[in-house]
């Protein structure tokens, strides 16, 4: 490897800096450009803290689509840049009238950097992701303030130079900015173009749900590759030379991230086989509730009390499934009771089956059944079953509100439920003897 860094063109780049300082700060009308600026920034804040609560208030009342909304609320903290952006070309307008225009040029400078500031912010608004939002307005603001100041040149020059050598392959600090940028760009186009091309896939009809997602999560994994392989290459970067090195740091990782792979893998089958899709009721050890998202590495649950379950995709495929909706949506469910043997069974069979027939969430395609099941200790024992076709709104409220119907009609009709009957038998008689009647003291006393 050769030399790390030559800073011979970083120390030239700050020595012609510092003079650059020496020369307009010490002119007096650039000293008075300063003090202008000095106090033009807290008039600024003042006038921004009394117009602030009015332009907050009237903004509220206002009415405006979602896609605006962040940009309205960017409105408020702008405000003491706009007014000093006013007050500067207020001030700058004033100067160039009573003297030469060269005389105002660090305002015009300020003023420059701050219009770019205040676009680009507001570009910023559109982007959801805040720690996006604010690194891409930082970045961008940084390469239009050296533009403006005319640093650009010498700044990338300087960057270029910060270089050392791997082999064949040089690698300074303006390749790894560029690289960066590149990558995030190509990365951030191909999100969004996966997202775009994700929606009309799902609006297709003629697709499954599981096909769906298989091929929406190909597609988006097809663009991030091809994104990496163009920044890789917009550097500079040889493919073939990373072949190597990814092999051998291959190994390593795929012993480190085999859980990670087995969920992967367990995905693409879970899509394949379409055993599982967003929208079954599922059943997994002690977890019910109904899919909403196919992951890369989980599913995700959410049950009856709001709870998001997210269980890994090597479960499914290991672990007994049950899919209440996986060919059918119909699911039967069973009600055990019983009556007094007082009571005709025929009729408690029809009484039960039009009960069950008046919930409106038990499907009329397959009528209620109720069987006479066995003859128990205390009562004539009776299953009724019925069916339903929407398991995700919940069985426990469905099989309650059966039970309430089926005690009203049992209420009406005069069907008794009954209370256990015990019979206890004793072998041999059992003598019971009593005890002597105590004498009473008050009538002793008086005797």
């Amino acid at each position: 490897m050769q030399e790390f860094f030559d800073i011979a063109p970083l120390v030239d780049w700050l020595s012609a800096a510092y003079q650059w300082l020496i020369e307009h700060v010490a002119d007096p009308w650039n000293f008075l450009q300063l003090v202008l600026l000095a106090l033009l920034y807290p008039l600024a804040r003042f006038a921004a803290r009394r117009l602030g609560p009015p332009l907050e208030a009237r903004l509220a009342s206002l009415t405006v689509r979602p896609g605006l909304a962040a940009l309205f609320r960017a409105l408020p903290s702008l405000l003491a840049p706009v007014v000093f952006l006013i007050l500067l070309w207020f001030v700058i307008g004033i100067m160039q009238e009573l003297t030469w225009p060269s005389r105002s040029y660090l305002l015009r400078i300020v003023a420059s950097l701050m219009t770019a500031w205040i676009v680009i912010r507001l570009g910023s608004t559109f982007i959801r992701n805040p720690v996006v939002a604010k690194t891409l307005t930082l970045g961008v603001w940084t390469l239009a303030a050296l533009n403006i100041t005319g640093l650009l040149g010498p700044a990338i020059e300087v960057m270029d130079a910060l270089s050392f050598n791997v082999g064949d392959l040089r690698i300074s600090l303006l390749t790894v900015v560029n690289g960066m940028v590149s990558l995030a760009l190509l990365l951030w186009g191909a999100s969004a173009l996966s997202r775009i091309l994700e929606a009309r896939i799902n609006r297709l009809p003629d697709l499954t749900p599981s096909v769906q997602v298989l091929l929406g999560k190909l597609l988006k994994i097809t663009l991030l590759t091809l994104a990496v392989v163009i920044a890789l290459n917009s550097v500079g970067i040889d493919l073939t030379a990373l072949a190597v090195f990814s092999g051998a740091i291959g190994v390593g990782i795929g012993f480190g991230l085999q859980k990670v792979v087995s969920n992967l893998i367990s995905g693409v089958i879970l899509l394949l086989d379409k055993s599982i899709k967003p929208g079954d009721v599922i059943e997994l050890e002690d977890t019910f509730g109904w899919i909403t998202s196919l992951g890369a590495r989980y599913v995700s649950v959410v049950t009856r009390d709001g709870k998001e379950y997210l269980i890994p995709n090597e479960d499914l495929i290991t672990h007994r499934v049950v899919n209440w909706s996986f060919s059918n949506d119909l699911v039967r469910l069973e009600i055990p009771f019983g009556v007094d043997y007082s009571c005709d069974p025929h009729e408690v069979r029809r009484v039960a089956r039009e009960a069950a027939a008046k919930s409106p969430r038990v499907s009329d395609e397959t009528s209620p059944v109720c069987h006479l099941v066995g003859f128990g200790d205390s009562s004539l024992d009776f299953l009724l079953r019925f069916w339903i076709k929407d398991p995700q709104a919940g069985v426990v409220n469905i099989k309650g509100e059966v039970l309430l119907a089926v005690w009203d009609a049992f209420k009406e009709q005069g069907i008794e439920i009954p209370y256990p009957h015990r019979k206890v038998i004793l072998q041999e008689p059992i003598i019971v003897k009593t005890a002597p009647e105590a004498p009473n003291p008050l009538e002793a006393s008086t005797s």
